[in-house]
């Protein structure tokens, strides 16, 4: 379909929201007139109010003509003379492309790149364009394969996607603009019904009288029918836009491959899906480690660290980019599978360019480390900046898991501190073992209500492993409050501990010492064994519960 015609449906369906509105406000109208004629006159009176509620949101629908300007996304804006590599490599592909270069280039930090445009007269005419570029695309792709996404996200100002957008965005902004309007009508209504009954109830309750069960199923039903008429408009609204909305992926990767190269534009394709869910797990186990403690990683690492663990976890991406997904995310994505996007650049004849600029695409910048820095006051907020640095990663692991430890809260640490009626800890633990009362103990814990009735064996075998858990993480927590622990940072597998070793010099064995502890007969040395040997009554003291 031609950029006319796409811009002439866009419009269409645009026009088809305010035609909705009209016909609904005409039906409440014609629905007035027939209560005014045939209806009681005080039966009548309230059905006008309630007509004129629905009318309300819809009027103020019809009349949002104006959607607001989205902003800018999160990024470090960088001109030409910051960055004079990346900025002659995009204007290099945008005369390739045959089309206008962006007029500001935003660097942004996630694994994305994607376009705007400024439009005017709903997308009719052109208008400052902008490329947001995702550094972590910039450390984990090749120059080559950067190439093919630069050239795919310049395909779509050549085919004018980024001007027709604003019609198309327009009518979807304004649809769903109206639907959280009749929601938020209906879930005031449903809020005040329910403190009605509410307040009935409790006038009953204070008299001994029966109360009734909440039910605000009926309140503010007006709103959502009229909700869900928009809804089904929003619908057919998104899915008569979708198939535009892939062919133009389909395009823009051709034009990829025709600029950049078959085998660039595929290996891309495959690697973005694989370094956005390296970067989600970075993210969760690296750059935000230390939140919970108010530590950072040293200036530049936050983001800088990412392209450490890529080069570290190479193996493990090699699955992700053979496991393409082969649905789109949603039935309303405008993009279609990338297995599929794949398939259709690898079906193309081969055109020889497979060994073409392999270096990192972060060497397109000037000074990669400055850059990191610069994102992380980009992309961070205030309080965040406020955190503490830390040296390395090794002192930023350290502090996350002694904060994580020193705030441990468990079901067993709150049962412990219920039966001693003192402060819990590993030593008060123990001596309840060594007592012979863990069993009563663990009928202080959280249980299913199969656990709750058995008896003996039974109920044992039912706690047991839960309740070894919780006391790996009391462990865990006692030598860390102790300073008996080692973590060891790694960037190709999960922090490890090291833990004292054993009264003979060999590796402790922590499980083995928590099963003896927790076994039908128990034996509680293993775990005395990690904890220092009292050395006089000061020492006692700080064994003792506190």
């Amino acid at each position: 379909m031609g950029a006319t015609l796409r811009a002439l449906r866009a419009l269409v369906l645009l026009a088809g929201f305010y035609l909705l509105g009209v016909i609904l406000l005409a039906a409440l109208a014609g629905a007035d007139y027939l209560l005014h004629l045939h209806a009681p006159t005080s039966l009548a009176a309230k059905l006008y109010v309630v007509s004129v509620l629905l009318a309300i949101p819809l009027v103020r629908g019809l009349f949002m003509l104006r959607t607001p300007k989205g902003e800018e996304l999160p990024g470090l804006p960088v001109t030409e003379a910051d960055e004079p590599e990346l900025w002659r490599t995009v204007r290099e592909l945008a005369d390739e492309v045959g089309t206008r270069a962006p007029s500001r280039i935003v660097l942004t930090a996630d694994v994305n790149a994607a376009v705007s445009e400024d439009a005017r007269l709903l997308g009719l005419l052109a208008g400052p364009r902008r490329l947001y570029l995702g550094v972590p695309l910039l450390q984990g792709l090749t120059e080559a394969q950067l190439r093919a996404v630069l050239a795919h996200e310049l395909g779509h100002y050549s085919n004018a996607d980024t001007r027709l957008a604003a019609i198309t965005v327009r009518g979807r902004a304004q649809v769903l603009r109206t639907i959280r309007h009749f929601e938020e009508r209906a879930d005031r209504t449903a809020g005040r019904e329910r403190a009605r009954q509410e307040k009935k109830n409790a006038k009953a309750a204070a008299k001994g009288k029966e109360t009734k069960e909440i039910d605000t199923g009926h309140a503010g039903i007006t709103y959502r029918v009229m909700a869900k008429i928009y809804i089904g408009y929003a619908k057919l609204y998104i899915r008569a836009t979708l198939s535009g909305s892939r062919r133009q992926e389909y395009a823009a990767d051709a034009a990829a491959a025709r600029i950049a190269g078959r085998e660039a534009t595929s290996s891309a394709l495959r690697e973005i899906p694989a370094l956005d869910a390296a970067f989600g797990f970075y993210m969760n186990s690296y750059a935000t480690l230390g939140a919970e403690a108010r530590l950072l990683p040293p200036r530049g690492e936050f983001f800088g660290g990412y392209g450490r663990m890529l080069s570290a976890r190479q193996l493990e991406l090699i699955g992700l980019r053979t496991e393409l997904p082969t649905v789109p995310s949603s039935p309303y994505d405008s993009h279609p599978p990338i297995a599929d996007r794949v398939r259709r650049i690898e079906e193309l004849p081969a055109d020889g360019r497979a060994d073409e600029a392999k270096g990192a695409a972060i060497g397109l910048l000037a000074d990669p480390d400055r850059t990191l820095e610069a994102l992380e006051d980009a992309v961070l907020n205030e309080d965040v900046l406020r955190f503490r640095r830390t040296g390395d990663w090794q002192e930023l692991l350290d502090g996350a898991m002694a904060a994580n430890f020193a705030g441990l809260d468990t079901a067993l640490h709150r049962a412990l501190a219920m039966y001693t009626k003192d402060h819990p800890s590993l030593p008060a633990l123990l001596k309840v073992i060594d007592d012979g009362q863990l069993w009563q103990l663990a009928r202080r814990l959280p249980l299913s209500d199969r656990a709750a009735e058995a008896q003996g064996r039974a109920f044992r075998e039912f706690v047991r492993p839960a309740l070894a858990d919780a006391l790996q993480g009391m462990v865990l927590a006692e030598l860390s409050a102790r300073s008996r622990l080692r973590w060891e940072f790694s960037w190709s597998e999960p922090a490890s501990v090291r833990l004292p070793p054993a009264p003979d010099g060999s590796e402790t064995d922590l499980g083995a010492a928590i099963d003896a502890a927790v076994a039908d007969h128990p034996d509680t040395g293993p775990l005395r064994a990690l904890l220092p040997a009292p050395q006089g009554p000061a020492a006692r003291e700080t064994d003792a519960p506190r």
